[in-house]
């Protein structure tokens, strides 16, 4: 089976460029089936279109310290963050993307206290930042607290059927 036979077809671009990630292949091999999931799940549940060719992402695999200036620079926020998404086009959630569809970048050490944190692995929180980077490519945000409930909403979906639970359970949208 090839990642078509599931859903819309991915290029996904990653890069390690700061942090003790583990290695490229096994990045890939997570994101591949975690993003893969998210978009056969937009396309089949959410009805979200996307063109024939794959459409390209990147991720960038970074620490603190680099998402920190990223963050400084484009949000003006001088700290760092799990995850941020940078879309190549603006899209509204349901919109047809072009050919390239935007970047993920998230931060190792934090990704790293939050799974302690939160007593999940790092690969389930890894999972979990995924998913809401690739949602915040489509459009989706949750500036506002009805965005955040549609956003979280199909996070936990997503999260779901890639066999994770509810991120959010008992928590006031964010």
């Amino acid at each position: 089976m090839t990642t078509a036979d599931i859903g819309p077809d991915l290029d996904i671009q990653i890069s390690v460029e700061a942090g003790d990630w583990p290695s490229e292949d096994a990045l890939e091999t997570l994101a591949a089936r975690v993003l893969m999931t998210a978009a056969a799940f937009l396309e089949r549940e959410e009805e979200q279109p996307f063109p024939e060719m794959p459409v390209e992402l990147s991720l960038v695999f970074a620490d603190d310290e680099m998402i920190r200036g990223i963050n400084a620079e484009w949000r003006d926020k001088d700290k760092p963050t799990n995850v941020l998404s940078f879309p190549a086009f603006p899209l509204e959630p349901g919109g047809m993307p072009g050919p390239m569809l935007g970047d993920i970048i998230i931060a190792k050490e934090i990704v790293e206290r939050e799974a302690a944190d939160l007593d999940k692995t790092f690969d389930e929180h890894l999972t979990h930042l995924l998913v809401h980077g690739f949602l915040h490519l489509f459009g989706y945000d949750h500036i506002e607290i009805s965005e955040a409930e549609e956003m979280e909403e199909l996070e936990t979906r997503i999260l779901a059927v890639l066999g994770l639970s509810d991120p959010y359970q008992g928590q006031d949208p964010v």
